[in-house]
């Protein structure tokens, strides 16, 4: 097997996360490799309500939101040393955008966080499960544990 080169480390900023950001570190340094980090802010269509458009928004959710996830990614760059030119924010579909970017910038290991769902939450929408399935490299699924 070839060694990785560009390992892209797929974060979501929960507790757990902390098992995925160990594992994508670890074969870091076993393979020498370069690691970039992406964080994927959901959309989150709002649906019409039926209260008219006269509902006044004093906070645009989705700034808050990206200025947030930009904070947290930056903290997690400083902590793995990682530079900003290889630090992803994203707003979009988590599967799509994060197999797009590993796409754009030659990736050969997208590490990303598994809750291990079935059944109905997994048809729902399992960013893990999406990746793996459509990712034209390899993928590494870490298994978090559900508290």
């Amino acid at each position: 097997m070839d060694s990785y080169k560009h390992i892209l480390l797929a974060v979501d900023f929960y507790e757990n996360n902390n098992v995925v950001v160990n594992r994508a570190q670890d074969l870091v340094n076993k393979y020498q490799a370069k690691l970039s980090i992406i964080h994927v802010v959901d959309n989150m269509p709002i649906a019409d309500t039926g209260y008219g458009a006269d509902i006044p928004f004093n906070i645009d959710l989705t700034t808050e939101l990206m200025a947030s996830a930009k904070k947290s990614l930056i903290k997690m760059g400083e902590k793995l040393a990682v530079t900003e030119d290889r630090q992803w924010l994203e707003m979009g579909s988590p599967k799509l955008e994060i197999i797009r970017v590993a796409n754009e910038n030659g990736v050969d290991l997208i590490v990303v966080g598994s809750h291990g769902r079935h059944g109905l939450a997994l048809l729902l929408g399992s960013t893990a499960n999406g990746v793996l399935h459509h990712a034209t490299c390899d993928v590494l699924a870490v298994r978090l544990q559900d508290n």
